[in-house]
């Protein structure tokens, strides 16, 4: 007969996920310099996902972080922002599938294309619709929430209901309020304050 893995051993295992994908986001994704935001202000750093997401190791231990953070939540799909949601929303469905905790992915144009299917929700099968369904919005860097509200926006016109806003690292600016306005909790597995006394 095989031993279940106990609570502490995936809590360790879990703790090592997290070192190694802060250690990754620190080395390949954490910018110091004078950078404009997409909220219009400036910043003494910046948080290029990018790298991050897109390197085996980190893409992996992303999605695990994340489908982590999803484990007390009843979930029918993961989606947010084209560009940045698109790779995490990738993997974690992906490995959701794995997990045997299936959760199913889309994601939001910021416009409308004018040729093809013409759609804002793209990712949804023929007859899918995001009406009814519960749905949480990833990104990978929050600042003021901004850009979340706006997959946010989609989900609801589509008739679904956003139950919990999750991103990979919080700047905290306000991130957490925007999505408090609008009576949705607010998640982040990393801020950027980890980052900048690291």
């Amino acid at each position: 007969m095989n031993a279940q893995p106990s609570q502490n051993s995936k809590a360790e295992d879990q703790s090592s996920i997290r070192a190694r994908a802060f250690a990754l986001i620190r080395e390949r994704s954490f910018l110091r310099g004078e950078f404009v935001l997409a909220s219009g202000k400036t910043s003494q750093y910046f948080l290029d996902m990018k790298p991050t997401m897109f390197d085996p190791e980190g893409s992996f231990a992303l999605a695990e972080l994340l489908l982590d953070q999803l484990s007390d939540v009843k979930a029918d799909y993961v989606g947010g922002l084209a560009l940045g949601a698109v790779p995490l929303i990738s993997t974690l469905t992906m490995l959701s599938h794995q997990r045997n905790r299936p959760v199913s992915g889309f994601f939001v144009r910021k416009e409308v294309k004018d040729h093809g299917t013409k759609k804002l929700v793209e990712g949804l099968g023929k007859g899918e619709s995001l009406h009814g369904k519960k749905v949480v919005i990833i990104d990978d860097v929050t600042t003021t929430g901004g850009s979340s509200m706006i997959a946010v926006d989609a989900v609801e016109e589509s008739g679904g209901e956003v139950i919990l806003g999750l991103s990979v690292v919080d700047r905290e600016q306000g991130a957490a309020e925007t999505y408090g306005k609008r009576n949705i909790t607010f998640r982040a597995v990393f801020s950027a304050s980890d980052f900048l006394k690291s």
